[in-house]
C-alpha cells in the first residue's frame, strides 16, 4: 500500500460513520481508527482528525456572526490571501512533523528553496511510519508554519510555495 492509498484511506473515513478499519495486505497490516473508534484516554490525537471533518460544513454555515470575530484574526494569520498568489502544502494526516531525515542530517528545505514536484520537504511520523510529504507544484518556499518535531494536525498548514519563484 503506498502513501496516496493511505492518504485516500483517511480521508475516507473522515467522510463516513467507520470508527475503525484494519486492513492486511501480507506482511502490510494498518489500522486507522476516529476518535470514536478509540479506547478511553486515547482519543486525544485522533480527535484533530474527526473534529476537521464535520467542521466545515455545518459549522460556519450554521454560525457565521458568532464565530466570524474569533477567526477571522486566525485567518489573517494564516494564508488566507495567499491562495490567489501562493500553493499551499498542507498536511494529509495527524501526526508529527519532521524537517530533516534524521537528527544529524540538513533540512529538507528552508524558506528560499527551489524545489520541483516530487521533491520531498518533510516526513510526518504517524503511527511509527514515517510518511515523505512532497511538493505538488514547482516554485520557491515562502513559508514554513510548522517547527521542527512538532505536531500537525490534518489539513494543517505546512509550506506555503510561489510558484512563479
Amino acid at each position: 500500500m503506498d502513501y496516496k492509498e493511505i492518504t485516500d484511506l483517511i480521508r475516507l473515513i473522515g467522510k463516513t460513520n467507520i470508527a475503525d478499519l484494519t486492513i492486511e495486505r501480507g506482511d502490510f497490516r494498518i489500522r486507522l481508527r476516529t476518535a470514536e473508534g478509540m479506547p478511553a484516554g486515547v482519543a486525544a490525537a485522533p480527535a484533530p482528525v474527526q473534529m476537521v471533518a464535520p467542521a466545515p460544513s455545518p459549522a460556519p454555515a450554521a454560525l457565521p456572526a458568532p464565530v466570524s470575530s474569533a477567526p477571522a484574526p486566525a485567518a489573517a494569520a494564516a494564508p488566507a490571501e495567499a491562495p490567489s498568489n501562493y500553493h499551499t502544502i498542507k498536511s494529509p494526516m495527524v501526526g508529527t512533523l519532521y524537517r530533516r531525515p534524521s537528527p544529524d542530517k540538513e533540512l529538507f528545505v528552508k524558506v528560499g528553496d527551489k524545489v520541483t514536484p516530487g521533491m520531498v520537504l518533510c516526513v510526518i511520523e504517524a503511527m511509527k511510519l514515517f510518511n515523505e510529504i512532497e511538493s505538488e507544484v514547482s516554485g520557491t518556499i515562502v513559508k514554513i508554519y510548522p517547527d521542527d518535531a512538532s505536531p500537525v494536525e490534518y489539513e494543517q498548514p505546512l509550506f506555503l510555495i510561489d510558484p512563479k519563484g
